[in-house]
């Protein structure tokens, strides 16, 4: 998805999120005088990295109901979403050469999935509720039961999607996958510090996150790799020192680290009442939205409601091109349901796999509000967004 540019009010928070200065102010200190490598030891500079890096670790897993011993630190989500599938494709002991996952997954899983498939396993992808259902990208947990098979290896499932927010039934498909004795990874990049996720109760295997979508520095991510019995056994995918176990090797970014468990901590003390302003914004948008730009405009994914991620919202604007609008607004920042800049130009897939034409999927925008949106900037964007789209609708066609 394309981001606009040069914007004074930022909302593409899906995309990524300002630092938040707290955070900032927690690192500093470990890039200008505690800067030792946390895996040097036998002087004091490397005793404090080291220290501090444990420290964050345990509030990273505390802040996910894990062990600290289960938190492995990536550089981002989408690393921790391939060590996830490779790591377990790549083992010898697993169960089988079969992967399931879901249509309208983050690319970082499902292009290790095609991967392994292209080498022979055998991956299934499962459709969701259509465009249509006001549960629009929800994955029915039966889908995977009906998937599942006896050499089913992984079955993978994201918490909160990415473009149209949906959150899924993952405790359901947990027990699922663990009665038909298939591990399941969960992508929490999106959920994790903006709602509840407690992986024990959810009962998932893996999970990926990361820290820049929750006012963290970018560059650094976990994945929850967990270690009661059964055990899950990885193949790492990095090696060469043998940090973490020798599940994931390099040296340890220790600001990072410290920076991602501040920002954690963070989100977490503001849970109890940022998910509801997060929610009545996107409320505010949606209504300002639908009393300027008419009848046309259409909901993309669930309904407004605790089926989806608080602070997102997708719409399609129908008869104005989202790429073209985005080249007309000024001063504002979101996204559009075109990709024509990544590396493979068309709509969005997300939008695809809901049932969504081309047409109509291009003409889609991606909101994400996020901490330091205010009640001027969803005026300021519904004002910017009718100006720019009574434009385009003045050219007609084209």
């Amino acid at each position: 998805m394309n981001q606009s540019t040069s914007a004074s009010v930022y909302m593409d928070n899906h995309a990524t999120t300002r630092v938040d200065p707290r955070v900032l102010e927690a690192m500093l200190p470990f890039f200008l005088d505690q800067y030792g490598n946390a895996g040097s030891i036998g002087y004091q500079l490397g005793e404090d990295a080291k220290a501090a890096v444990q420290i964050a670790r345990e509030e990273i897993a505390d802040a996910i109901g894990a062990d600290s011993r289960e938190i492995v630190f990536t550089s981002g989500a989408t690393e921790s979403n391939n060590l996830a599938i490779r790591g377990v494709a790549e083992q010898k002991r697993r169960r089988g050469d079969h992967f399931v996952s879901v249509l309208t997954e983050h690319k970082s899983v499902l292009e290790p999935l095609a991967r392994l498939a292209r080498h022979g396993s055998q991956v299934t992808l499962l459709d969701v509720e259509p465009f249509e259902s006001p549960r629009a990208g929800w994955l029915d947990p039966q889908r995977v039961a009906d998937a599942l098979r006896k050499d089913t290896a992984l079955v993978s499932v994201m918490l909160a999607n990415n473009e149209i927010g949906v959150i899924q039934p993952l405790t359901e498909i947990a027990e699922i996958c663990h009665r038909h004795g298939a591990l399941l990874h969960c992508d929490a990049t999106q959920a994790i510090g903006k709602l509840p996720v407690d992986v024990r109760q959810i009962g998932v295997d893996l999970v990926s996150f990361s820290a820049h979508k929750v006012y963290g520095p970018k560059g650094i991510g976990a994945l929850y790799v967990r270690r009661s019995k059964p055990v899950v056994r990885l193949e790492p995918q990095i090696i060469g020192g043998g940090q973490q176990e020798g599940r994931r090797s390099g040296t340890l970014n220790t600001p990072g680290i410290v920076g991602f468990a501040k920002a954690l901590k963070l989100c977490l003390a503001e849970l109890p009442t940022e998910p509801e302003r997060l929610a009545n914004l996107r409320n505010r948008l949606w209504d300002g939205l639908c009393r300027q730009l008419g009848q046309q405009l259409r909901l993309c994914g669930p309904s407004l409601d605790s089926s989806r991620l608080p602070g997102n919202l997708n719409l399609a604007l129908g008869d104005v091109d989202g790429e073209a609008l985005l080249m007309t607004l000024k001063g504002l920042a979101i996204s559009s349901g075109a990709t024509c800049a990544s590396t493979e130009p068309g709509p969005s897939h997300v939008l695809l796999a809901l049932g969504m034409d081309d047409d109509l999927a291009r003409s889609s925008l991606r909101f994400g509000l996020g901490r330091f949106n205010t009640e001027e900037d969803v005026d300021f964007a519904i004002g910017a967004i009718a100006e720019a789209a009574a434009e385009l609708r003045k050219l007609g066609p084209g």
